[in-house]
């Protein structure tokens, strides 16, 4: 990696999964424009939307049939690469969505996953089928789009081709002498040149950030017929929600928030966090992996995190070869966090690490691959380019200083993921954008604002549970708590929450105060 930041992407475990298995084995409406909208925006907020089928929308060739499934249909909408010049350059957004069953339909239900950078028409895609005969599927259209620069939307985020990629998570930039530290800065700022250079200007880049994919989504509110919007955002998917209420507050009809980010919380604490819950994770699972006596990690779970590093620090001299790639320190790290995302990867951890026990690193690589969004042919989606982009404006600058203090933090906090060496004080990507961040952590304030939903997970390794706690207070929000392992848990099979989101989001029931509940209930 460029950065030797570890900030993990953040996506539903929902979602994850299909990332894993895939690695692994009509005429729109007229819209409701905000009254007051900033002049030359009328355009955009008047625009209807023309219906066609999905499968050109579909960002890997594995996902394609997915997305030509009938049921789905695809549009594109145009919305200002910069909304401080409207007249400028455009942007347009790719739209799925899967048409109310019922007569009964109340509006739209959008999704966003997260990443940042992650595919909402992807997650519509692959969530829809699971809520076949559902309220949710009868009352709603289900909607997913790419927010600007990601998926099918363009222009795309694009920084290195797919030869590069590979180069990339070789690299493990973790020499802390001068030398090597100015060999990881220069590495980052040609990684930023190449962003400029294939994504279509530092104009492109000065517009990625979520403030502006939420003023698309009011115009995609409007572009879809809907007076307000019905939202449920996971992970950095809570950063949309939130800033639209900010931004728009008379506009929201309902919002889930599940496995939140906290606005308030500096860039640095929040990945120090991170790294701390993924270590609560490695550990949780560890413990579980102990109960089988051919557990990789020994039937000892106070000795995993000295076992995993044994393990998998060998790879930083000598990438183990698997076929005609490598798996690499990084990835192999990589691949134990995919697996952490959810209880239901375990199994794939357990066995992957047995695999690279005995030399073989195949499904090691292939979690890693799911990470990156890696298809089997080889080709990457910009996944990972567009986290980075989107993080770079959503995230706070650091210095070189600040940067060495992360790394060491974040190797406390994270032991199974220490390689062992010095913290690299190196300036990160982000130091080298050539445009300023376009948010900054605050206090949420917004009047006017309905009853929100706050869903948080006591064991989840991304979004730590307290900040769905601080989340839901700054926002006065409901809180529902998830008493359970994983990332993302709305509409996944819990009877408790399920219920409670689907007569919140149908019936705009506020769940009881103090909601609680396990997986299995």
């Amino acid at each position: 990696m460029r950065s030797r930041r570890r900030s993990f992407v953040a996506v539903p475990a929902a979602l994850a999964a299909a990332a894993l298995l895939a690695s692994c084995s009509a005429g729109g409406a007229t819209g409701n424009a905000v009254p007051g909208a900033d002049p030359g925006l009328e355009r955009f907020y008047d625009q209807q939307l023309s219906w066609g089928p999905c499968g050109d929308f579909a960002i890997t060739d594995r996902d394609r049939d997915q997305y030509a499934q009938k049921r789905f249909e695809c549009a594109r909408l145009e919305v200002p690469l910069d909304y401080a010049n409207p007249s400028g350059r455009t942007a347009q957004i790719a739209v799925l969505r899967q048409k109310a069953t019922g007569s009964d339909r109340i509006g739209s239900l959008v999704f966003n996953p997260g990443g940042p950078g992650a595919s909402g028409n992807r997650q519509v895609v692959y969530t829809a089928p699971d809520l076949d005969g559902t309220e949710l599927a009868q009352r709603f259209d289900l909607v997913g789009f790419d927010p600007r620069g990601t998926g099918a939307s363009t222009p795309a985020l694009d920084c290195i081709d797919d030869q590069e990629w590979e180069a990339e998570r070789l690299d493990l930039d973790i020499d802390p002498s001068p030398e090597g530290v100015a060999q990881t800065e220069k590495e980052n700022q040609e990684f930023v040149q190449g962003c400029i250079r294939r994504s279509g200007g530092e104009e492109v880049l000065a517009n990625m950030g979520t403030r502006d994919a939420a003023r698309d989504m009011d115009i995609l509110r409007a572009a879809l017929g809907d007076e307000k919007l019905t939202f449920i955002g996971y992970s950095a998917g809570t950063r949309l929600g939130y800033t639209y209420a900010e931004q728009f507050p008379q506009n929201v009809r309902a919002m889930v928030l599940d496995g939140a980010l906290d606005p308030k919380q500096s860039t640095i604490d929040r990945i120090v966090k991170q790294n701390a819950g993924f270590q609560q994770a490695f550990e949780a699972f560890a413990k579980d992996c102990a109960k089988n006596p051919s557990c990789p990690l020994g039937t000892d779970p106070s000795q995993a995190t000295a076992r995993v590093q044994a393990l998998i620090r060998p790879l930083i001299q000598e990438p183990l070869q698997v076929g005609d790639r490598k798996l690499s320190y990084n990835d192999a790290i990589t691949g134990i966090v995919q697996a952490l995302y959810s209880k239901d990867f375990w199994p794939y951890l357990a066995q992957g690490l047995s695999m690279y026990a005995n030399g073989d690193g195949r499904l090691l690589l292939g979690l890693a691959d799911a990470y990156y969004d890696r298809g089997q042919d080889g080709k990457y989606s910009n996944f990972i380019e567009a986290f980075r982009a989107i993080s770079c404006l959503d995230e706070q600058r650091t210095t070189r200083e600040e940067e060495g203090e992360l790394a060491r933090a974040a190797k406390e906090a994270a032991p199974f993921a220490d390689d062992g060496q010095p913290p690299v004080a190196a300036q990160s990507i982000c130091s080298y954008w050539p445009s300023p961040p376009t948010s900054e952590p605050h206090v949420p304030s917004v009047q006017g604002l309905p009853k929100l939903v706050v869903i948080s997970t006591t064991g989840d390794p991304a979004t730590p549970y307290q900040a769905g706690v601080d989340l839901a207070e700054g926002l006065g929000a409901s809180l529902i708590t998830h008493e359970g392992e994983g990332h993302g848990v709305a509409l996944n099979g819990v009877k408790c929450i399920d219920d409670a989101v689907t007569a919140y989001l149908v019936d705009l029931v506020d769940p009881p105060a103090g909601l609680r509940c396990r997986s299995g209930e």
